[in-house]
């Protein structure tokens, strides 16, 4: 198995401090969010850790097609490569506070679609139509693998289609990530390629504490951030329980981009239904003692996702990486090596 974690650059000098630790902790990927209206700018962020480490990978967790032209994404995702040696990554999604923050909304998955075949031919350096213009860009050096982050059935579809490697977002339940797995599978065969060419990733909201309740309360506003992204647009096909329906559509009316992972503020208030939060928690949370991680973490990688990125946005974040690297990681036949991982197959294949 391998592991991210994902910063959240409110201040620039802990992103870089969190860098260095999780790449001494022995995780491989540092996601980077991207939300100009409440964090700092990713990819000047991103390059500092990138200077300030010397293994771990890093990117968008995730850009999205409104606030960043294709040609913009490909050129900063390029550039971090340089400066990385090799070591990035570029994770897509529709859009969520850094769109809602604007008074714009998600994209459609025909725009996703667009915006991802762009920014793939663009590190290519093959110039591309975007939105009926043409596009150019025509320096990168080599190609830097795409992810799409999914969670309907249909945007899974998709990402097996288009994308090098799938952030799945359905939840951490085997008979979720099976499911999942079975619609990347299908938009994979819809583009020639077999599931296994693809590079998977299951997210997972994450906490190590002895007390289990204190644990999820802490994360509280992490699912209030659930019930708000993985449930939009639609609730069909998302194996929601049908008396928490309610529960959660209050949750997405009420949700504050402002106050997007803020832990105190309106969106933590929103987990008042103890039933929606204990939901929410087992879904996609892995709260509780290391063992307990270790078992939920050992029934994602069987149910076919190798590797997870982790958000841990919590009180005390270095306590929790170091936590993670001494006390989970280790115990998850986590590879001897941090080292870059090996670009996709089906990337690769397409670049020839």
């Amino acid at each position: 198995m391998r592991f991210g974690i994902i910063a959240l650059p409110r201040a620039v000098q802990e992103v870089v401090e969190d860098a260095r630790l999780a790449e001494m902790a022995g995780f491989h990927w540092l996601g980077m969010a991207d939300s100009q209206s409440v964090y700092r700018e990713l990819y000047t962020t991103a390059a500092l850790c990138a200077a300030a480490t010397s293994r771990i990978r890093i990117g968008p967790t995730v850009t999205n097609p409104v606030t960043r032209h294709p040609a913009i994404t490909a050129s900063a995702i390029a550039t971090l490569d340089e400066i990385s040696g090799g070591r990035a990554f570029c994770g897509i999604g529709t859009g969520d506070s850094a769109v809602l923050n604007l008074g714009e909304r998600p994209v459609s998955l025909a725009r996703l679609r667009a915006y991802v075949d762009a920014v793939r031919s663009l590190l290519r350096r093959r110039d591309t139509e975007y939105l009926g213009r043409r596009v150019h860009l025509g320096w990168p050096e080599r190609p830097v693998p795409v992810y799409v982050v999914a969670e309907g059935p249909r945007t899974l579809e998709l990402a097996g289609e288009i994308a090098d490697g799938v952030i799945v977002g359905v939840g951490l339940q085997p008979e979720l990530i099976r499911e999942a797995l079975a619609h990347v599978a299908a938009g994979a065969t819809r583009a020639g390629r077999d599931l296994s060419a693809l590079d998977l990733w299951a997210f997972a909201r994450i906490n190590v504490v002895d007390d289990v309740e204190a644990g999820i309360d802490e994360i509280r506003m992490e699912l209030a951030s659930c019930a708000h992204h993985a449930f939009r647009f639609t609730l069909e096909g998302k194996r929601v329980p049908p008396e928490l329906a309610e529960s959660i559509l209050r949750v997405q009316r009420g949700y504050q981009p402002a106050q997007h992972e803020r832990a105190a503020g309106a969106n933590a208030e929103l987990m008042r239904d103890p039933a929606l939060r204990s939901y929410l928690a087992e879904r996609f949370a892995v709260v509780g003692p290391a063992d307990r991680c270790v078992e939920k973490l050992q029934a994602v990688a069987a149910a076919g996702v190798p590797n997870v990125l982790f958000t841990g946005f919590v009180r005390n974040r270095p306590r929790l990486i170091r936590t993670l690297g001494e006390a989970v990681l280790p115990r998850l036949a986590l590879t001897s090596s941090v080292g870059p991982h090996p670009r996709p197959t089906s990337h690769l294949r397409s670049c020839e």
